[in-house]
């Protein structure tokens, strides 16, 4: 009965250990000159495009851009946070040798991707707030009722748990850093495109809605207006309505689905993370800087 409790002590010691690091690395990323210019200038040009159409009435709905837009460009910057980051993280870190070297202690890697969970999980909040503060004390009407916040909450961390394992496996199956922006972001701009969050799906042929609707970043947006609109836009919604059951549905099956295939992607890639295969990503990688 005693070997189970000190089996796990190990594992339980690697999580706290890359917890740790998380919150450090989130730390110096706060305090990072660099890091802080992005959430600015990423809020700037969010906010600066809802402010320079503050006036512009959303047809059919009584609601101004602001009210509509907001929600969307919000799930648009947790989708892109959730995927691209990580998938730049594990690709340069598996150049740089820190996944050898956490691979080379007793549950390391189990620490390791604890502590890059916690980091971007927590990366969100200011990145959020970066836009929600200044959007709040420009723009009226954003937030229809405030029991909208609870369903913030849980969009969120439904929209976490689907998307974060997308961004480990991209890292964990490009060769480069390099390639992250071919294997990353051009498909997350495509699904950006046709999941509303730039343009109303609802515009879009059937089968790109069709399509737009298999991949968490669509149910990702429609919770998000679901938290911010009032009852009187789910008319603009494809069937009419916020689908919070469906909502939860999708988010919750890729969430599944990325806990069960991410793991095995990123044991067998640890597998094959050798001091040749580092030497040989940084040669690639200086050959391609060059």
């Amino acid at each position: 009965m005693d070997a189970a409790p000190g089996g796990r002590q190990p594992v339980l010691h690697a999580v706290r250990l890359g917890l740790r690091r998380g919150a450090t690395e989130l730390v110096l990323s706060l305090r990072s000159s660099q890091d802080q210019w992005f959430y600015l200038f990423t809020a700037f040009l969010a906010v600066g495009y809802l402010y320079l159409r503050r006036d512009t009435p959303v047809d059919g709905t009584g609601l101004l851009l602001p009210s509509v837009a907001l929600p969307s460009i919000m799930a648009g910057l947790i989708a892109f946070g959730l995927v691209i980051g990580p998938a730049y993280s594990l690709a340069m870190e598996k150049e740089d040798g820190t996944l050898l070297r956490a691979k080379a202690v007793p549950h390391g890697l189990v620490g390791y991707f604890s502590g890059q969970l916690l980091f971007h999980s927590a990366s969100l909040f200011p990145q959020m707030v970066a836009v929600l503060v200044p959007s709040f004390l420009l723009f009226d009407d954003l937030m229809a009722h405030p029991s909208g916040w609870f369903t913030v909450v849980w969009v969120t961390v439904l929209g976490l748990l689907a998307l974060l394992p997308i961004g480990m496996v991209i890292g964990a199956l490009v060769p480069g850093v390099q390639k992250v922006g071919m294997w990353g972001m051009l498909p997350v701009m495509g699904l950006a495109g046709i999941s509303g969050i730039f343009y109303p799906v609802q515009e879009l042929w059937g089968w790109v809605q069709v399509v737009a609707q298999v991949f968490p970043m669509y149910w990702l947006g429609l919770g998000m207006r679901s938290a911010f609109l009032p009852d009187s836009y789910v008319a603009a919604e494809i069937a009419g309505s916020w689908r919070t059951l469906e909502t939860v549905a999708v988010l919750g099956g890729w969430a599944v689905v990325g806990a069960l295939v991410a793991p095995a992607l990123l044991r067998r890639m640890a597998r094959r993370q050798s001091g040749s295969t580092v030497a040989a990503a940084r040669e690639a990688a200086t050959q391609w800087v060059k």
